[in-house]
């Protein structure tokens, strides 16, 4: 038996030699390869007839053989081939079958006795033909124990094979996953030195870009923990390193090499299963990072999510900080590259594809953050600091935030810090457009709301999870901004698109977010128009002009919005009569938009939604007057848009007419005012607004002759209600002529107050009648055909009218005067218009008969005047005009265009002091009321009308060349509008006796108007400039509002050219020759840089003023600190901060250092100055904490400066110097001035005895002496910090301060004293010659006391 095992065996040895024979043949040349190799991946090449080959890894490079013969001859038919088969897979079955053995000795012999490369041919051999490679690669792992040198070195060779067969990608994806889960769990068997060979040989082959398709980097992670997991010393380059260490200084060549960008993504994926340090993440991070940029847009999303993953590991602020810089740069990229015509062939990226990968990045973003709570905190901390000094704050981020907000924990905080950056946004706009000073300095940056609106109009592109967040922060800022109640009712209106508030700009911009996402998105648009109404039902107590702005854009926009919210609207017209009238009118006039575009849409299903609407409106005809009233306003609108509906809406209004009408013509008065109130109880009310009625029955009839009539001559049955009303009409004007005031009961012994029923009832009665004559007054104007019978007529009107006005005005009494001029005319504004025009522009000869009827009233052309400025200044005020066409903004414009030329020529043509000769009447003149509404109308163009200022100007020069260019001609066409003011002006400031303070003021304000649409960088502005600073050099009137108009209009130019600072100081020094110094001792010498400061004016008028212009100099000056603080910031948490950095700060440093230093000398006057009480103490003390405050800012930002190795300007040393000899000291001396003034204004309260003369004193007292404390605290806060800059800077900057002593308060009796017996002498009232000879040693004792106290 044992000879036969033997000969078995001997057999076996002798095929075993024969089958390596055939597997290792002769090496052959090129054209001898065969087929089934693996592709080298730059771990060396296993090339099995080598015998050279050893395992020394270093040795192998790139060049090795990309396809070697690993295996037999590729001829499958030659007996070779079959005997090399038959051999392999009989070695392999005896390798798995020793491995079953208990024991792996004769394993690990069996192993031994085999040649180096041939467990590799075997293994791949296996793993290509899918068969047990997993089982074989177990058993050599087995029998190749790393506790021996041949071991160690065979397991790391089938490690290396296993890595090619992985990455050649010939295999299986089974048979690959079963090699990789094997390769992973040995990893941690190798000893250290093997270890780090493997990591190297990875780190190569990442840089030479050798890799096929990175599968093997599954086992860098696990290679590189179990580097670090190994406790031993290993031998590192030169020197000796720790597990840990040697996996630093791998990451570290790693992260500095090239990444071949394929393998980005794979790449950082693995370093999330490498144990790395804090510092060690952020060095990959950067890499990463720094990849962005040379990957496909597509490739960008999921290395963006690879990245999130690996930042939990630390580095959350930087990843976010890189990802929204790069889409911030590139958005920038894109934006430049779309705006050249001639680079719209060369755009890189295109935009939907852009958008999309945006969309798809934020998603990301935000998926990580619901799973990782600190991403998001670290999200917001970032885009809090610095937003005015990265790109933090951009289209991208400002997505990223809105879509942050579908996680609830994040809600509140991303919107307020939405709110926030809007209205900061806002501020710092408004203070670089109002300053020369900071945009020389600043470059203006992209505003916030610009940026906002650009995500809306990114989200077309599938940003569903951003859209909800727009609309939800378009109705906060709505809701936060929108106007606010004041206290007599009124409210604060937002719609000027030119207002200077921040929080109305606010406002305005979420109006715009939610009408451009209703415009972009169908799908949320039923949303915003059901929160809208929502709105305006829910809050009609509060104003709510904003939202009806909005709901009329939206209807504008899409009016069949209206059908598919039917439900909702329905139901908003059921509230109709609950709401206030401001509420109901807006509503109406929004759903009129939908009735005036409806004709290009579904007739058939406008008429049932109208039908609809109308059901709730005829409920509300019974309801209160002013509902009606409404429905009166909006039918002549309805009518022209409609002509259809003229027929029934003429005899609608024919027979609600009849109901009031006396049809008897010689009753009087014509109609029955009395059917028109309403008496219930005690309580009176009006029940038929029958003026409403009358005015909207006459402007339909004026309209249907004109335009409808001569179209329908042929119909005559449709022509008796229209000779009805007509007739009607002209009976109640002859009736209403004829008719005295006892007609109506209302003479001049009728009851007029408020307190009574009868009174009320009088009121109402007063009212409809007025309202009616003005009615009258422009139906007989307007049918007149200037007919001098017509036109006494209109003037027998109108005295029936004034009489009744001036009843009302001496009964109401003083208190209620106000109340009766403030009724609405009645007179429509193109009316007043063309009314105006024939008053004083018509001289056609056949005219001038029957308009020298009205001409010869100045009451009548007063009244015309003085209703151009009503309806100017309800314009201002609510946006539009009573009226038709009151809500035509182009009808408006025009008519303002038409009113201006006529109120201009007037004015320009009789001046104030030409129409005054000889006629004393009560009122202003004409000529005034003129300027008046000039001064109105210029603001309000400017105000509603920004665009077409061109046109306006254009309209008013009766001598426009039609040549002229258009570009810059605003300010040539306004400069000339300037220079007629400016001579009339003059003219009046050289009438020394008849000078007109009010119309001096008024042309101040039209100048101030004018001015703004000066270009500041042109030579008009320059040459205004000039002017008014002559002006205010060289006339000396002391009139304090004239003066305090006159400096305003001085400094608003002046802040536009250059900054203010030198005139403060000019300004300054008179104000201090004019008052005097607080040392009556000193005689100050007077100035006199500008002669309107005089003794009249100097105190409170221009000191208040110049307080107040060095405050907005100072918050400038904050402002500036604050951006320079912030970027300083910036350079110290960045790590390439160096001292270069800060040198572009310079040139603003030395602004700031002059600014504060020439407002120093401003402060250095002042503080000697023998202010009154009151109000400029007050202020100026509150002025010098802020001084100080300042000052201390710009000591700390220099703190900052020197801990990044910077240094402090030499002109920062004089700042220093400065306020410590001519400022503080003088402060100190002014606290005691105040103190010893206040003090005096006690004892006088006292000797007078009076309680209030006492309590008023010590009131002033408190206030003047209440900002003392912070002023001091302020002081020394300054001085404290200059003292840590000494220190830092290694400059002593304290050698010029005086550190007092003032805030020593304690009681000292020896001075506690002397101010009794002052006390009890004044009290026993000594005769004069004892006074006067203890006044000096009285004196003496201050001095004493002050020093003491110092």
């Amino acid at each position: 038996m044992h000879l036969l095992l033997s000969l078995v065996f001997s057999m076996f040895s002798f095929w075993l030699h024969v089958s390596l024979h055939f597997l290792n043949p002769p090496r052959r040349g090129p054209a001898g390869g065969g087929g089934g190799g693996t592709k080298s991946m730059g771990f060396g090449g296993l090339e099995p007839d080598r015998p050279e080959f050893h395992f020394c890894l270093c040795h192998c490079g790139p060049d090795s053989n990309p396809r070697r013969n690993y295996l037999i001859s590729p001829n499958p038919e030659s007996s070779s081939s079959k005997l090399g088969s038959l051999i392999c897979a009989t070695m392999d079955q005896k390798i798995i079958s020793l491995a079953a053995e208990k024991t792996a000795d004769r394993l690990q012999e069996f192993l031994q006795s085999l040649k180096d490369n041939d467990l590799a041919n075997l293994l791949q051999n296996q793993a290509v033909k899918g068969k047990a490679a997993g089982a074989l690669l177990r058993a050599i792992f087995k029998g190749s124990p790393c506790s021996e040198e041949a071991g160690a070195l065979r397991r790391l060779k089938i490690y290396i094979c296993g890595i090619h067969l992985v990455e050649s990608g010939d295999l299986q994806k089974e048979v690959a996953s079963e090699i990789i889960g094997l390769l992973m769990l040995e990893a941690h068997n190798f000893p250290g030195p093997l270890l780090v060979e493997l990591a190297r040989e990875f780190v190569g082959a990442i840089e030479e870009g050798s890799l096929t398709n990175g599968r093997s980097l599954e086992l860098l992670p696990i290679i590189l923990t179990a580097l670090v997991a190994n406790k031993e010393n290993l031998a590192y380059g030169k020197g000796v390193l720790s597990g840990e260490e040697c996996k630093k200084q791998l990451i570290n060549t790693l992260c500095s090499g090239r990444w071949d960008r394929q393998y980005v993504i794979q790449l950082t994926s693995m370093f999330k299963d490498v144990p790395l340090t804090a510092e060690e993440v952020e060095f990959v991070m950067e890499k990463v990072l720094r990849m962005f940029s040379k990957l496909n847009l597509q490739e960008i999303p999921p290395l963006v999510y690879q990245l999130l993953v690996l930042s939990s590991k630390g580095s959350r602020r930087r990843a976010l900080e890189g990802i929204i810089t790069f889409f911030s740069e590139l958005d920038k990229q894109h934006n430049e590259e779309q705006s050249g015509d001639e680079l719209l062939d060369l755009v890189t990226v295109p935009s939907g594809e852009l958008r999309h990968v945006e969309g798809t990045v934020i998603l990301h973003i935000v998926f990580a953050i619901k799973l990782d709570c600190e991403l998001g905190r670290e999200l917001l901390k970032h885009l809090k600091a610095g937003q005015d000094f990265s790109n933090n704050i951009c289209p991208f981020s400002i997505a990223l935030l809105l879509s942050v907000t579908r996680i609830q924990r994040y809600e509140e905080q991303v919107f307020d810090l939405l709110k926030a950056s809007v209205v900061k946004s806002f501020k710092d706009l408004q203070l670089l457009q109002g300053s020369k000073f900071l945009q020389n300095l600043v470059t203006q940056r992209s505003c916030v709301s610009t940026m906002i609106l650009e995500v809306v109009k990114n989200s077309v592109h599938s940003w569903d999870h951003v859209t909800q967040g727009l609309v939800e922060f378009g109705f906060i800022l709505m809701d936060s901004y929108g106007p606010k109640k004041i206290l007599d009712g009124k409210t604060i209106e937002t719609s000027s698109s030119l207002s200077k508030i921040p929080n109305q700009h606010a406002c305005k911009l979420g109006a715009n977010i939610l009408l451009e996402t209703f415009k972009i998105h169908e799908m949320i648009r039923q949303e915003i128009l059901e929160q809208v109404l929502n709105r305006v039902v829910t809050r009609a107590s509060s104003p709510i002009s904003h939202y009806l702005d909005l709901l009329s854009s939206i209807i504008m926009y899409a009016p069949l919005v209206l059908q598919s919210c039917s439900s909702k609207v329905t139901e908003t017209f059921d509230y109709l009569s609950f709401l206030p009238l401001q509420t109901v009118q807006g509503l109406l006039k929004a759903v009129q938009v939908h009735v005036d575009v409806h004709s290009r849409y579904n007739s058939v299903a406008n008429e049932t939604f109208c039908l609809e609407i109308i059901d709730s409106l005829r409920r509300c005809l019974g309801q209160q007057a002013d509902v009606r009233l409404m429905l009166y306003e909006g039918f002549y609108d309805v009518l022209r848009r409609n002509s259809q509906l003229a027929n029934s809406i003429m005899q609608t209004l024919l027979s609600q007419l009849k109901q009031f009408y006396e049809p008897e013509p010689d009753v009087l008065p014509p109609l029955k005012l009395e059917a028109c109130i309403l008496t219930q109880g005690d309580r009176i009310s009006l029940q038929e607004p029958l003026d409403y009625l009358l005015c909207c029955v006459q402007h339909c009839l004026v309209w249907y002759k004109s335009r409808v009539m001569p179209l329908q001559q042929e119909e005559e049955e449709e022509e008796g209600f229209y000779q009805d009303l007509e007739d009607m009409l002209e009976s109640v004007t002859s009736r209403m002529i004829k008719s005295e005031l006892e007609d109506f009961e209302l003479d001049k012994s009728a009851d007029f107050s408020q307190n009574s029923g009868v009174g009320i009832k009088n009121n109402i009665c007063a009212s409809l009648v007025m309202g009616i004559c003005e009615v009258l007054i422009e139906y007989n104007f307007s049918i007149s055909n200037f007919s001098k019978n017509k036109f006494e007529e209109v003037l027998s009107l109108f005295m029936c009218y004034k009489k009744l006005s001036d009843i009302l005005n001496e009964k109401a009494g003083k208190g209620k005067a106000k109340t009766a001029n403030k009724m609405d005319s009645f007179l429509s504004m193109k009316f007043v218009s063309d009314l105006l025009t024939a008053l004083f522009r018509d001289s056609t000869q056949s005219h001038e008969e029957s308009l020298s009827v009205l001409r010869s009233s100045n009451e009548f052309m007063r009244y015309a005047v003085s209703v151009a400025l009503q309806k100017v200044q309800q314009l201002k005020e609510t946006g539009h005009v009573s009226g038709p066409d009151g809500q035509n903004p182009e009808k408006i414009f025009q008519n303002l265009c038409d009113i201006t030329r006529v109120l201009l020529w007037r004015y320009t043509s009789i001046p104030t002091s030409v129409e005054d000769l000889g006629k004393k009447e009560k009122g202003k003149s004409i000529s005034l009321l003129c300027l008046e509404g000039l001064q109105k109308i210029f603001s309000a163009v400017q105000q509603f009308y920004q665009p077409k200022i061109h046109h306006f100007l254009r309209a008013l020069d009766v001598t426009d060349n039609e040549g002229e260019e258009a570009e810059g001609s605003v300010s040539h066409r306004a400069a000339f509008q300037i220079r007629q003011f400016q001579r009339c002006l003059l003219n009046l400031l050289s009438q020394e006796e008849d000078f007109d303070s009010k119309e001096a003021l008024l042309l101040v304000t039209v100048l101030s108007n004018l001015s703004r649409l000066l270009e500041p960088s042109s030579p008009q502005f320059v040459q205004m400039l000039s002017w008014t600073l002559k002006i205010c050099k060289e006339n000396s009137w002391e009139d304090a509002s004239f003066c305090k108009g006159l400096m305003n209009l001085l400094f608003s130019l002046h802040v536009l050219y250059k900054s203010p600072v030198t005139l403060l100081r000019d300004l300054s020094q008179d104000i201090h020759g004019h008052l005097g110094d607080i040392d009556q001792d000193i005689e100050v010498e007077k100035t006199n840089h500008f002669a309107m400061v005089n003794l009249r004016t100097a105190a409170p008028t221009v000191c208040l003023l110049v307080l107040s212009q060095a405050e907005k100099v100072l918050e400038e000056v904050d402002w500036l600190i604050t951006k320079l603080k912030g970027q300083v910031s910036q350079e110290i948490l960045s790590e390439e901060a160096s001292s270069q950095a800060t040198l572009p700060n310079h040139p603003v440093e030395k602004a700031i250092i002059m600014q504060l230093g020439t407002l120093l000398t401003f402060f250095h006057e002042l503080v000697q100055t023998a202010l009154p009480s009151g109000s400029c103490v007050d202020i100026l003390l509150k002025d010098l904490c802020k001084m100080y405050t300042i000052l201390t800012a710009l000591v700390r930002y220099y703190l900052q400066v020197c801990q990044s190795s910077g240094g402090i300007l030499k002109n920062m040393e004089k700042l220093v110097k400065l306020s410590g000899s001519h400022l503080t000291p003088l402060c100190y001396s002014f606290i005691s001035y105040i103190q010893n003034k206040s003090q005096s204004l006690t004892c006088t309260g006292e000797k007078k005895g009076k309680a209030p003369a006492v309590a008023t004193a010590m009131a002033r007292v408190l206030r003047e002496t209440k900002p003392i404390p912070n002023l001091i605290f302020a002081i020394e806060q300054y001085e404290k910090f200059l003292i840590h800059l000494s220190k830092k800077s290694k400059v002593n900057l304290m050698q010029h301060m005086k550190l007092s002593t003032s805030r020593d308060f304690k009681i000292k009796g020896n001075i506690l004293d002397v101010v009794l017996r002052e006390d009890e002498d004044d009290n026993e009232g000594t005769a004069s010659e004892h006074e006067g000879q203890n006044k000096e040693p009285a004196k003496k004792k201050r001095k004493k006391e002050m020093k003491c106290l110092s």
